[in-house]
């Protein structure tokens, strides 16, 4: 008998990925807590919760084959503990978790997170009986590619829509419960979301500025901004996602928006690419930021990943 090789290569490690799901809880420190418990085997590397958004933020990161079944897990604990009908906050949303997208850090992943994605979307929808629509590049049509398609009118809206034979959710039932919603899932590169506290109480004024820098409003491209106020802190916010640091640099945006009105601070709401931030103005104080913490290849680094 042959010899086994004590050479034989090991197999490679499955990817690192992250994922980014949000809840519709931005108050309620228990079910926050929980909600985080849910996500194992992932590892929680940052919860951003917003009692004025009404939301919580969760940056999980494990390898290929746990991505899918924490976030099931944790749209289980979501659903059973959230209830939209008594949801407070003004970020929009349509789900108890309302947004599931799984993140790879590098084009050689981007596979291995489509596959999780497309998992955790088939299951969700199977063993938890919750609709979920695929968004963004794995939309299945040009209409549901935006988020702010689909959550137009709010839960309530997309019940109709599909009661109504509109939509067609792509896994799960053909209905939506209002008590927990329905699910977005998607895979994607790494995005930034920013938030920038105006010196203004004017949330008409937070709204007209993230209107010109929304990409269908002649902005950059891929940057998607909303205008709200913050009942805790007394002031107007816009809120600015950005879909690629590099076309739309934060550092430009930031000036756009303090050209137009003082900024009295900002908020990296998760992780963000040590790339995205450079440029930032030394005088813009970042409310909460550690860069062990924040910047993604720290936060990888300090956690041993």
């Amino acid at each position: 008998m042959d010899r086994v090789s004590e050479n034989r290569a090991v197999p490679a490690a499955p990817p690192l990925l992250l994922a980014v799901p949000n809840a519709s809880e931005g108050r309620d420190r228990a079910t926050i807590d929980a909600i985080a418990a849910a996500f194992a085997p992932a590892r929680v590397l940052d919860v951003h919760s917003d009692r004025d958004h009404g939301r919580s933020v969760f940056t999980l990161a494990a390898r290929q084959r746990e991505i899918a079944s924490a976030l099931v897990s944790g749209a289980r604990e979501a659903a059973a503990r959230i209830d939209l009908r008594q949801h407070q906050g003004d970020h929009p949303h349509v789900g108890a978790l309302d947004v599931a997208p799984v993140v790879y850090l590098d084009d050689a992943s981007r596979g291995a997170a489509v596959a999780e994605a497309l998992t955790a979307a088939a299951l969700i929808g199977d063993e938890l009986d919750l609709p979920v629509f695929l968004y963004g590049n794995l939309a299945t049509t040009d209409d549901r590619r935006e988020r702010a398609s689909l959550r137009a009118g709010g839960p309530a809206r997309l019940a109709e829509r599909v009661a109504g034979g509109e939509l067609v959710p792509d896994h799960g039932p053909r209905r939506v419960d209002p008590r927990s919603g329905a699910v977005l899932v998607t895979a994607r590169p790494p995005l930034v979301a920013f938030n920038l506290d105006l010196a203004s109480d004017d949330v008409e004024l937070a709204r007209r500025i993230a209107a010109g820098l929304r990409e269908s409003g002649g902005g950059p491209a891929g940057v998607r901004a909303i205008g709200l106020y913050l009942h805790e802190r007394g002031r107007a916010q816009v809120s600015v996602n950005l879909h690629d640091h590099r076309a739309a640099p934060l550092a430009e945006l930031v000036e756009r928006v303090r050209a137009q009105v003082p900024v009295a601070e900002a908020e990296l709401v998760g992780l963000a690419p040590a790339a995205a931030l450079e440029g930032l103005p030394d005088d813009l104080e970042l409310r909460g930021f550690d860069p062990e913490r924040h910047v993604i290849e720290n936060a990888l680094r300090s956690a041993g990943l």
